[in-house]
């Protein structure tokens, strides 16, 4: 499965030296799964609920996949008051930064249960925009998007076989904006165009964001051998 090559991949990278934090998404759905349900709840208490379940699930699947590699984890859960209040922020910072020094990969995600944000579609909304808000706190070097193309292209390639990707962008304009779409997944929530958003706020923070497909994990390989893959937006725009 997907999942457990990602763990693998990362624990090899974090092997060599570099530091990882994962930003994952999917609380909502494996909790559907794990409770049996086919449709996306509508109330955002039932949300609530069910992120709670999947939630669980979730981290336990990370630290068994993880810990098969001799990895440890640790579960973040950040709500928006992260970024409004300077004493939530600061503390965050810290704890990514205790980690970080320890060799533990620290794994985030909205927590749903206290902050709706994401189950309603406000503030961080997203899962690209939860994962540029964690770059920037954890003054990353690089946020690499995982999705299910191989970046962004000039048309959408889903329609149109003649569709470019644009392997580089220098500057984020209204130009590069008007190529997003807006649908994200069943079962998730973004699109392109939250992606977009996410490179534009690691941008500002000095911060490069490569949008990759992640079908297959194994070229984050690539990528850290210096292979251009996806789509880079380069920092300090």
């Amino acid at each position: 499965r997907r999942i457990e090559e990602l763990c693998k991949v990362l624990s090899d990278l974090q092997n060599s030296g570099r530091e990882m934090i994962l930003v994952s998404s999917g609380a909502l759905g494996v909790g559907m799964g794990k409770l049996g349900m086919h449709e996306r709840p509508c109330e955002t208490e039932k949300k609530q609920a069910v992120a709670a379940v999947g939630q669980c699930e979730l981290m336990f699947i990370y630290d068994k996949l993880f810990g098969e590699y001799n990895r440890t984890v640790a579960q973040v859960l950040l709500s928006s008051d992260v970024i409004t209040i300077e004493n939530s922020k600061r503390n965050v910072q810290n704890t990514f930064r205790e980690l970080l020094k320890m060799d533990i990969i620290p794994v985030v995600n909205e927590n749903d249960t206290v902050s709706v944000d994401e189950l309603a579609g406000a503030h961080f909304g997203d899962n690209d925009t939860l994962s540029a808000t964690v770059a920037v706190l954890a003054q990353a070097d690089l946020l690499v998007i995982l999705t299910d193309i191989d970046g962004l292209y000039d048309a959408d390639p889903r329609v149109n076989p003649q569709a470019k990707r644009i392997r580089r962008v220098e500057k984020i304009t209204d130009e590069i904006r008007a190529l997003a779409g807006s649908e994200g997944s069943k079962r998730g929530t973004g699109g392109m165009r939250t992606k977009i958003r996410a490179a534009e706020i690691t941008a500002r923070a000095g911060i490069a964001c490569c949008i990759i497909n992640g079908e297959n994990p194994r070229d984050l390989y690539r990528l850290f051998d210096g292979e251009e893959i996806g789509t880079i937006f380069e920092a300090g725009q």
